[in-house]
């Protein structure tokens, strides 16, 4: 596959994940601001809250270490897609740069204080978003490819 194609791939998958998050935490925004809704009680809830941390609530109260790591990280997962061979690669590389950048509107574009919408609401875990389950996912994916690689493959780097 051709550099441009994998590139056309990865912000594919990023402008998908950049749309889904940015409407759903409109729609957060304009549904939850009253109430939460418990869809499975005590399991699932929708609660809107906002996040001054990272993925998942890490690190709260440092809205500007997230702002200046999540360009660094766009900015080394464009890299790194130019120096991919493999597609396996490309959707996870999207997963994490459409969630970093979800991420990053809400903390430039959004009036709340370098904070980041969160609503997903697992009662046991920290609030979270749809770009957090996309960075998480795309993170996992990248470690199970590490993984599936054969040995010989991972000598030679």
């Amino acid at each position: 596959m051709t550099k441009l194609r994998l590139y056309a791939r990865l912000l594919s998958v990023a402008g998908l994940v950049i749309a889904i998050d940015q409407f759903t935490k409109s729609l957060a925004l304009g549904r939850l601001a009253d109430r939460p809704e418990h869809l499975i009680p005590g399991v699932l809830s929708l609660n809107l809250s906002f996040n001054s941390g990272g993925a998942f609530g890490l690190l709260q109260g440092v809205p500007w270490l997230f702002l200046v790591a999540g360009i660094g990280i766009i900015a080394l997962i464009l890299v790194w897609a130019g120096r991919v061979d493999e597609e396996g690669y490309i959707v996870p590389l999207g997963l994490v740069l459409g969630g970093g950048t979800g991420n990053l509107i809400d903390r430039v574009a959004r009036d709340f204080n370098g904070q980041v919408v969160d609503f997903i609401d697992l009662h046991v875990w920290p609030v979270f978003n749809f770009a957090d389950m996309a960075i998480a996912i795309g993170v996992g994916l990248i470690i199970l490819a590490g993984f599936r690689r054969r040995p010989e493959e991972r000598d030679t780097e």
